[in-house]
């Protein structure tokens, strides 16, 4: 399945489920059963709501609305915690200048800082070095603590695409990596939430790029995961309780912009794509801050 999040013609927020992975429409959750929660967080929070959204795919009496015009929001739009990887591919640390690292660079976003698909990712008026960053997201699917390699994937609600948007000499002001992460509306997330089933195990082998005005920017491969999906989420929870809605950052691959010389950073008017095989393609304009 594929799920997503928007906001109807009266700004009342609501959940969609695509037809099929290339449809133009989708079947609008709420108006086929209004019993059902209108957000995502609190269909994955109500336990059973997937396995009936699974059922209504196939129902006959499923109201169908066109996709075009719909106006998207960040897929989990308040989650209570968005973990991110830093550092997750080996050539993406060779070429900042970093070893390999033997423990992932976790670090933190705020729900202020997600933008939806379609949305334009805003550039701060106090920089002009605003990056790219192709990543794998996954959203956790039930409370979770202490997990192993054996139960870690059942956690797993679904996958989708995220731009970890980072304003680079922020990001080097401190020795953490936060401040430079979190600038309003910077890290595009979306636009769907594609369930497990439609994927490989644990989201590997999967090609992502990102292109900026069409140039291909990275081309890379899940596959190659310093830290995979299980092992991130054994790490995670072996120190906090993951809750249903809360998301994790894969980490980005080799070709970002401010290791490329001259650097490359994105501008108004630009637009990037991140685009991960059988996960979908993430779209953002890029707008200055007002």
């Amino acid at each position: 399945m594929r799920l997503f999040s928007y906001q109807d013609a009266s700004q009342q927020k609501r959940v969609g489920l695509l037809r099929s992975n290339d449809s133009s429409e989708f079947i609008d959750l709420s108006a086929t059963d209004s019993k059902l929660p209108n957000t995502l967080i609190e269909i994955l929070s109500s336990g059973n709501a997937m396995s009936h959204i699974a059922t209504l795919a196939k129902s006959a009496s499923a109201v169908i609305k066109s996709i075009e015009g719909v106006r998207f929001i960040p897929l989990i739009d308040r989650p209570g915690k968005v973990i991110c990887l830093g550092l997750n591919y080996a050539d993406h640390a060779a070429e900042g200048g970093h070893s390999t690292p033997e423990y992932p660079a976790f670090f933190m976003r705020g729900p202020s800082s997600l933008a939806a698909h379609l949305q334009p990712l805003i550039r701060p008026r106090v920089s002009d070095k605003f990056d790219y960053e192709a990543e794998l997201a996954f959203v956790v699917g039930k409370k979770a603590r202490h997990l192993t390699s054996a139960n870690a994937l059942d956690y797993v609600a679904g996958y989708s695409a995220f731009n970890d948007g980072s304003v680079r000499d922020y990001q080097r002001k401190s020795s953490q990596w936060t401040i430079g992460k979190n600038f309003d509306q910077t890290g595009g997330f979306g636009p769907w939430l594609v369930t497990p089933d439609e994927l490989p195990l644990g989201a590997s082998g999967l090609r992502i790029q990102s292109r900026l005005n069409g140039q291909v920017m990275q081309d890379a491969n899940t596959k190659n995961f310093l830290c995979n999906i299980v092992h991130t989420l054994v790490l995670i929870t072996e120190c906090m309780t993951l809750e249903p809605g809360d998301v994790v950052i894969t980490g980005t691959p080799a070709g970002v912009g401010y290791a490329r010389k001259p650097p490359v950073f994105m501008k108004q008017g630009d637009k990037i794509e991140i685009d991960i095989e059988g996960v979908g393609v993430l779209i953002n304009s890029i707008q200055d801050e007002a």
